[in-house]
């Protein structure tokens, strides 16, 4: 028999080298896999730390919060709204939160209203580049309710509204338009987005509330209007359930069309006249019937009432006419005197005459030339100078001379009488 060293064949491995072999390499895997179990452990620990601290989200001092679980708002009642703080909820996609800026105030300009910057003012007001607002006019409404006959004006306007997020819930659900990215500042973001919206409200509550108010009151009033429109405003924002609060609506700058700027100077200067004139008149009104009667006006009308028989009050007549003082009671009394006076001379010459008609009717011309004697006398008894001129047929060749300045004697002595 041939022997198998004998034979040209291959290496082989003993069989005791393979068990060896095969030994190691299973050692090795084996802790190849442990080491990697071990990899794998410490890479999930890291990966649930990591998601776990990536929960923790701060809300700023100015912000309060929502949490989104699944695009829903999470909570119930306060518990809904998270306010100032660091704050822990399950990391995105499973949960997100959502920042408000509740308390920042958002100054938003409105210049919809004004007219045309450019230098060059046109005849005609172009609605195409200038914006206005219309006024009520002077005259009141008529018995049926109708502003048919009011001549409505134009003013043009600037607006400024200050107003923040009183309701982020209603904010969210209502108004919020996008998520903020990675970078973004969430306010300016928010208010950029809202603008076109909060914009729109205020122009139409402008136009709702200045049609109440004429273009003097829109002109000089800085309070009562914008009180008005914020009112308007927040009624409307409150109807589509904004959750914005406007703070403030501040009117500021108010001006009449330019096209009739000369007009209204004019208007302004009567009007800064007028008021002054009216409290002149009311105050020579005043001291006029105060230097003349003692009363004020209301007590004149009262007694001219009565005087004129329009109101019997005799109780009342007596005590206004014991209250009046000034020229007027000097004179009433004045004419009451001449009153007295006029009619005891009445009725002395009355008597006189009752007296010498039965010799009248005896001797008509007598007494007459009797009578004409009697106010010759009278006369010239008040004369100081009497020059008497002889009756002549003829003038002719007579010279008559009279001299003008008197006797300053005779003067003297009728100032003494």
């Amino acid at each position: 028999m041939t022997e198998y060293s004998d034979l040209n064949l291959p290496n082989q491995t003993p069989p005791e080298k393979k068990e060896i072999d095969t030994e190691t390499a299973g050692k090795s895997l084996s802790e190849a896999l442990r080491i990697s179990f071990i990899a794998l452990k410490i890479i999930m620990v890291v990966i649930v730390i990591f998601f776990g601290f990536s929960g923790f989200k701060q809300v700023g001092s100015e912000e309060q919060a929502l949490v989104l679980q699944f695009g829903k708002i999470k909570g119930i009642g306060e518990e809904r709204i998270l306010q100032s703080g660091l704050h822990w909820v399950l990391p995105y996609p499973i949960e997100m939160i959502v920042k408000l800026p509740v308390k920042k105030k958002v100054n938003l300009k409105v210049d919809s209203f004004w007219h045309s910057e450019s230098q060059r003012v046109p005849e005609k007001l172009n609605p195409v580049w200038s914006g206005y607002c219309i006024t009520r006019g002077e005259k009141s409404d008529d018995e049926s309710g109708n502003n048919a006959d009011n001549d409505f004006n134009i003013v043009h306007s600037k607006w400024q509204l200050t107003y923040s997020i009183s309701d982020p819930e209603r904010f969210f659900k209502n108004v919020y338009v996008r998520d903020i990215k990675p970078g973004e500042i969430s306010s300016d973001i928010i208010a950029e987005e809202v603008l076109p919206l909060i914009e729109a409200l205020v122009e139409d509550a402008v136009v709702d509330a200045m049609v109440y108010y004429t273009i003097d009151e829109a002109i000089v009033s800085q309070d009562k209007i914008p009180s008005h429109v914020k009112r308007v405003l927040q009624k409307k924002l409150d109807q589509i359930a904004s959750g914005i609060t406007a703070d403030s609506v501040q009117l500021t700058d108010v001006t009449w069309p330019r096209q009739a700027d000369q007009a209204f100077w004019a208007y302004v200067r009567a009007s800064q006249v007028g008021p002054r004139l009216i409290a002149e008149a009311k105050g020579y009104s005043e001291n006029t019937l105060n230097e003349t009667t003692g009363l004020n006006l209301e007590q004149v009308d009262q007694l001219l009432k009565i005087m004129h028989g329009e109101v019997n009050d005799p109780e009342n007549e007596e005590y206004l006419w014991s209250l009046m003082a000034g020229s007027a009671r000097e004179k009433i009394y004045k004419a009451k005197a001449y009153k007295t006076e006029t009619v005891e001379t009445a009725r002395a010459n009355a008597d006189y005459l009752n007296k010498i008609l039965p010799e009248y009717n005896k001797r008509p011309e007598l007494v007459l030339q009797r009578i004409y004697q009697d106010a010759i006398e009278d006369v010239l008894d008040n004369v100081t100078e009497k020059i008497v001129i002889q009756p002549s047929n003829s003038t002719n060749g007579r010279e008559l001379r009279i001299m003008i300045n008197r006797d300053p004697s005779a003067k003297k002595q009728k100032d003494k009488d």
